[in-house]
């Protein structure tokens, strides 16, 4: 049997897979908040400000996966382009943060189940999803690429319908009310105003943004199961930016015209009020009576799929990792269908944290969980950017001709020094909040992250005694399969 990775994606389904990743809960129930705490102007601003970041992020990763497509990009990048501690910490945190993905995504179907059974019990739900994910997980690479597609395409579709309903609302098509732009407009005493709160709501906003668009890095991970990596990740990778990007900004600036950001339903956005997403808003006000249970479908039908994408990241992780001494090698196995199964296994495993929410409460369980992996995608963005850097840097200290690689990411290094401090930046301040009013179950849970990432680096490089890779030792071996050099 051959122990490797089996290259059976095609673009169609890496560009579904991305999508699934990143559009979910966030873009449903989360796009209100941020209207609601920093006016429809101050959301669109700051969605815009981390859009630039996340397309700095992408045209990195294009330029060296496209180069180096290998499997666990998340790891094997930082590991020969920064050390082998940086990249055994950020596999690690990285692993535990998509594996704290999937008990996000199935707690919240799980609350969000109790629209149609109110008195039935989380676990049970709980159990269900979780095998539902398990077996598509471990259906061949082709099988699962495809039904990634089919289940992202439902959100996909349900987010242009938003649009095109929304932008007809405005327009005065439907319901024969023009709605217009009054929201947008300064009015004190009918409480519109494109910016509230002033800059602190424009970084409140810039935080949540940073949270939706975690994920889009995916691709990094399915490009090493290609059929076509050179061709197939720089038209993915863009097409699924754009995609993305599209979508949360119409989006935005729809729930900013059509509902005032003083809206009290926007204020009690939750899980477990589906009748607060602004979907919902907008539907029901459309005249569709029964958009609460369509988009209640959707919207667990877009927690699944992000499940499930972070279920085939984190497997393919742990595979790499145990091919490069930086996890057990019991984790470099793949199954006959050349499926990862035991970290498909280890990471369901994690995900059974969510059978503990009859226990300590779905809405704490949520939360933690969900600062946890958020705080993990910015470290693995800033290990990213720190190992595409040095790839370009030791790409020209090698002396390989930069035009024959398949796509060289612009303003380099400017754009990518950006980017980092801006990672750095998150990283520390995205949840100063906590300081406000302090208890250590917050800040654990949305601290806590960092001082294990700390521990896994100086840990590793104390007991190895390793160093920071020189750049003309990084290891190009595996470019293009040395057509470049």
């Amino acid at each position: 049997m051959d122990n490797k990775l089996k290259k059976d994606l095609g673009r169609r389904q890496m560009n579904m897979i991305s999508i699934g990743g990143a559009i979910g809960a966030g873009l449903f129930f989360t796009s209100g908040n941020a209207v609601s705490q920093s006016g429809p102007g101050g959301a669109v601003t700051a969605y815009l400000i981390m859009g630039v970041l996340v397309y700095i992020i992408m045209i990195s990763l294009v330029e060296i996966s496209s180069a180096m497509p290998i499997p666990g990009a998340y790891t094997e990048y930082p590991r020969r382009f920064v050390s082998p501690e940086w990249a055994f910490g950020n596999g690690w945190s990285c692993w535990l943060g998509l594996a704290f993905t999937v008990t996000t995504e199935i707690v919240a179907a799980s609350i969000l189940m109790k629209y149609w059974f109110p008195n039935s019990s989380s676990t049970m739900w709980s159990m269900i999803f979780l095998t539902i994910m398990l077996g598509l997980n471990l259906l061949p690479i082709k099988g699962f690429g495809e039904s990634e597609y089919w289940l992202s395409e439902i959100k996909v579709v349900a987010v242009i319908i938003f649009i095109i309903i929304g932008s007809l609302m405005i327009a005065g098509i439907i319901n024969g009310n023009h709605m217009g732009f009054g929201n947008w407009t300064l009015s004190h005493e009918n409480d519109k105003a494109p910016f509230i709160n002033g800059a602190q709501g424009i970084l409140s906003s810039f935080l949540v943004a940073g949270f939706s668009f975690c994920n889009v890095e995916m691709v990094a991970i399915s490009a090493a199961e290609s059929k076509d990596p050179g061709a197939d990740v720089p038209k993915t990778i863009s097409g699924v930016y754009l995609k993305i990007l599209i979508f949360y900004i119409a989006t935005l600036v729809i729930i900013g015209t059509l509902i005032p950001f003083s809206d009290a339903r926007l204020l009690n956005t939750s899980l477990n009020n589906i009748a607060s997403s602004p979907f919902v808003i907008i539907f029901n006000a459309a005249g569709f009576k029964a958009a609460a249970s369509v988009m209640n479908v959707v919207i667990i039908t877009a927690l699944l799929t992000s499940g499930n994408a972070s279920i085939y990241a984190a497997s393919r992780m742990l595979f790499a990792m145990g091919e490069n001494h930086l996890a057990p090698k019991y984790f470099a196995k793949v199954n006959k269908h050349n499926v990862p199964v035991r970290g498909v296994v280890v990471t369901v495993m994690i995900g059974c944290v969510a059978f503990f929410t009859s226990i300590i409460g779905e809405g704490k369980v949520y939360m933690a969980v969900y600062s946890l992996s958020g705080i993990s995608c910015f470290i693995n963005w800033l290990s990213l950017l720190l190992g595409q850097y040095r790839f370009r840097k030791a790409v020209l200290v090698q002396k390989v001709d930069l035009k024959k690689m398949p796509y060289v990411a612009k303003g380099f290094p400017y754009l990518q020094m950006a980017a980092i401090i801006m990672c750095i930046i998150v990283i520390f301040c995205a949840n100063i909040w906590v300081f406000s009013d302090f208890n250590w179950f917050d800040f654990l849970t949305n601290y806590g992250l960092i001082p294990i990432f700390a521990a896994l680096v100086i840990g590793y490089k104390k007991y190895h005694k390793t160093k920071i890779v020189k750049l003309e030792e990084c290891d190009l071996s595996t470019i293009l399969n040395n057509k470049m050099q």
